[in-house]
């Protein structure tokens, strides 16, 4: 029985590549060890080695193709074994002669009609367990849907499986009659193993069996697309040889993506991103080869019914952005309760963060900042400051820092396009404020921070502060914000995780300043400490650009000249 190697895997929930170079190819010998793929992941370019040795009997990939992790590359016989090349019947080899090609002339050989040969063997097809993406290994068979004698149609249900993620339904790629079954109901079943037997000689015979005809040598141009090789082994099978004993083709139930019942082509991994943000895969248009959906559609579809780019998404049963729910129970029989109907802003802010939690790998990095020199400055210059209607406070010095700091790290001014792939630079610099209402947060945003001293940051922070506590915020004040500030210190608590607010890629959480003992100078002195939690955006910011950001923001509230030399 041939050998197969799939794609193994490659590290780093890496879950595909892009074939770069097929280094093999049918009827080549090969080693263990021998390169036999280069592949192209997001991480780097690497040369795969081949964990099997023997004559290849097929290659199932070509250059430019993106392949799963698991997937069959290429088949090869047992080493040593291949047959040797057997000479056709007497009769054949005489009604196949033809005048010798002139040398300088290339040869090919192209399969010619013949007439069908009574009583040729049978051909039998092994039907193995495709492979069910995602890193699922093997699947419990729930039914068995064909018995031994049943002619099968292609594409006709034959097996129907249940792994981890869903249930699927795995079709036939060739017809035939069954004439073997190897599977039994509430088994379970590894991803290659053999399925069923199929004779398909009186069906429609399977893509990778080969052509029913004898060899003919035709003259051809190098321009000419050289028609595919007969082995000797598929040479005695189509010639009807009942004395040669050949390995049956084996053919997966489905050369496509399994097929969830009532369900578009997509990965289990990608389906439930779509259950879980409210997306009906359904009407998700596939980028993927053969219309396949993949994870960055799903997104792409989310972020278009978002900015209501996408009308017809059904949103009943769904809570904040889409995300489903399971049905709640009847808490009155536990005792009394209430219910009221959320506000606009309550809803819009679920929506929102739902959105912005789904969608963006979030990262949050914590570290401390020693604020007791600062906090001198800001309590000696705040009465000036209130003589200009503003209020000095830690959020609006937060404010200039931070606009300094996107000058010096411009990576965290910037939003992710994922439809086009791009990266958008902004050379303009709003910070939002997170103002927390009796009707919710919201988080308006001052505009050109690179343009205001802090006393004008200080009077702005109060206007836009009372606008939003007196629900007068314009839609203007909401939009074009570059990045947020949360400030929870007046409240308490030590750190938190804030949620990115997109289309921004990071955001800086403040809580209550606390006076710790820290050890400076040969002694522990009291020291007034002011924590702060960094989240971004993974996609486009590094852990090591993160905590660069957050360190210089730190040693600038802990050197505020550094503000006047660097910023």
């Amino acid at each position: 029985m041939d050998k197969e190697f799939k794609l193994p895997d490659l590290g780093e929930s890496i879950v595909s590549a892009t074939i770069v170079k097929v280094l093999i190819a049918p009827g080549d010998m090969v080693k263990e060890d021998q390169t036999v793929l280069e592949i192209e992941t997001d991480k780097a370019t690497i040369e795969v080695p081949s964990e099997i040795s023997g004559k290849v009997s097929g290659v199932y990939v070509k250059e430019g193709d993106k392949v799963e992790v698991g997937a069959v590359v290429f088949s090869v016989s047992a080493e040593g074994q291949a047959a040797a090349p057997v000479a056709a019947p007497p009769a054949v080899e005489k009604a196949v002669e033809t005048p010798k090609a002139k040398a300088e002339e290339p040869v090919t050989v192209v399969p010619a009609p013949v007439a069908p040969v009574q009583n040729s063997a049978p051909v039998s097809t092994e039907m193995i367990l495709p492979d069910l993406g995602d890193t699922i290994e093997s699947a419990m068979v729930v039914k068995v849907l064909v018995k031994v004698g049943d002619k099968v149609e292609e594409d006709q249900s034959v097996l129907e499986i249940e792994t981890d993620k869903a249930t699927v339904e795995v079709p036939a790629s060739a017809s035939g009659t069954i004439t073997e079954v190897f599977v039994k109901e509430g088994e379970h079943a590894k991803v290659g193993s053999v399925m069923f037997k199929l004779d398909s000689s009186s069906g429609a015979a399977p893509a990778v069996n080969t052509v029913a005809s004898a060899p003919v040598a035709q003259p051809v141009t190098p321009s000419q697309t050289a028609a595919p090789k007969l082995t000797p082994e598929e040479l005695k099978e189509e010639l009807g040889n009942p004395e040669v004993t050949v390995a049956p083709p084996r053919v997966l139930l489905d050369m496509q993506p399994p097929i969830l019942k009532n369900s578009a082509p997509a990965a289990p991994s990608v389906r439930r991103l779509a259950r879980e943000i409210g997306v009906d895969i359904n009407k998700v248009p596939g980028s993927g080869p053969g219309g396949r959906i993949t994870l960055d559609d799903v997104k792409a579809f989310s972020k278009a019914l978002h900015e209501g780019r996408v009308k017809d998404q059904p949103q009943a049963a769904a809570g904040g952005f889409g995300i489903k729910h399971q049905p709640l129970p009847d808490f009155s029989k536990f005792g009394e309760i209430e219910r009221k109907a959320m506000n606009n802003i309550r809803t819009k802010t679920a929506e929102h963060l739902s959105y912005a939690w789904a969608t963006i790998p979030h990262v949050t990095q914590f570290d401390k900042a020693d604020i007791t020199d600062l906090e001198q400055l800001r309590k000696k210059f705040a009465p000036d400051v209130a003589k200009s209607g503003g209020k000095l406070t830690m959020t609006s010095i937060l404010v200039k820092v931070i606009t300094a700091a996107l000058k010096q790290f411009p990576q965290f001014n910037s939003s992710v396009d994922m439809e086009k792939k791009e990266i958008v630079y902004k050379s303009y610099f709003n910070i939002g404020i997170a103002v927390d209402t009796e009707f919710g947060l919201i988080v308006p945003n001052i505009k050109g921070t690179d343009n205001l001293n802090l006393t004008q940051i200080s009077a702005e922070m109060n206007v836009i502060s009372e606008k939003a506590r007196n629900k007068k915020i314009g839609l203007d004040d909401l939009q074009g914000g570059c990045f947020t500030i949360s400030n929870l210190g007046g409240i308490g608590g030590t750190y938190f995780t804030p949620v990115v607010n997109s289309p921004e890629v990071a955001i800086l959480g403040v809580s209550k300043g606390a006076f710790e003992p820290v050890y400076k100078d040969g002694n522990f002195v009291p020291r007034l400490m002011l924590p702060l939690s960094l989240s971004y955006d993974h996609r486009v910011i590094d852990g090591a650009d993160a905590i660069r950001f957050l360190r210089w923001v730190i040693e600038t509230l802990e050197n505020p000249f550094k503000l006047l030399i660097e910023g």
